[in-house]
């Protein structure tokens, strides 16, 4: 599917998705972008540093973020510009079960030469995650 600029509005909203995350994804992310730092998968070295778990990777979360934009928009190559400020780390428990991160997103800004803003809400549970979230995406 291809959106064209003369489908969007500025209040346009994108399809929610969730997203789950597993001791197992973290492994697999740490193992796809080479960071192994033990915050992100040893829970006592995590809880020595002060975090209250094993936490995601910011990178991972972010990335996560954007397939929302990248789902609706139907191409990645659209996405001419993203960016993000990190908030609050994802605890990730070693329940089976893990956590899950929450995307919604809206169309915020008509832009020149056919390109939108989207703002996206990030969340684990009651926390925002990331902030400042906002990917600027070329239509058709």
């Amino acid at each position: 599917m291809t959106i064209n600029f003369d489908q969007v509005e500025v209040g346009t909203e994108l399809p929610a998705q969730s997203f789950p995350v597993t001791r197992a994804t973290l492994v697999q992310y740490a193992g796809a972008s080479g960071d192994f730092n033990p915050i992100h998968w040893n829970e006592k070295f995590a809880v020595e540093v002060g975090l209250p778990d094993v936490i995601a990777h910011g990178m991972f979360t972010m990335a996560e973020a954007i397939r929302v934009v990248t789902d609706w928009v139907g191409d990645p190559g659209a996405v001419v510009d993203y960016g993000v400020r990190f908030t609050r780390p994802v605890p990730v428990p070693n329940d089976g079960t893990g956590t899950v991160i929450e995307v919604t997103g809206k169309v915020a800004a008509l832009l020149d030469d056919r390109r939108v803003r989207v703002d996206l809400l990030v969340k684990n549970g009651e926390n925002k995650v990331l902030n400042m979230s906002r990917a600027v995406v070329q239509l058709g």
